[in-house]
């Protein structure tokens, strides 16, 4: 699996590296009427791609550690005895509290 992981970021950053190389251009953009921001195409691609790319990431991080926090939680509780009978103790105080002839 980490092979398949590695050959994957590989083919990502050669992607990159031939779109950064072919679109190496100046785009201006007009942020408001007196302000313009010169920059490089790919640059700006990859802002981009991060502003939509890190929250999502932030959240579904704050989910993974809900949820460890909640399975780590669960398995305190089943480690702990529980306050209840057991099935033999039913059983025994079921015996017992039936009369017998």
């Amino acid at each position: 699996m980490q092979v398949i992981r590695t050959i994957v970021w590989v083919v990502v950053l050669i992607a990159l590296l031939l779109f950064s190389l072919n679109n190496w251009t100046t785009v201006e953009v007009k942020i408001w009427e007196g302000l313009v921001w010169e920059t490089r195409l790919p640059a700006l691609v990859i802002l981009s791609f991060l502003l939509g790319l890190v929250p999502m990431w932030l959240r579904h991080m704050a989910g993974h550690w809900r949820m460890k926090r909640r399975i780590a939680a669960l398995e305190v509780l089943t480690r702990q005895p529980s306050s209840g009978l057991s099935s033999t103790q039913l059983d025994a105080a079921s015996a017992a509290e039936t009369p017998e002839n």
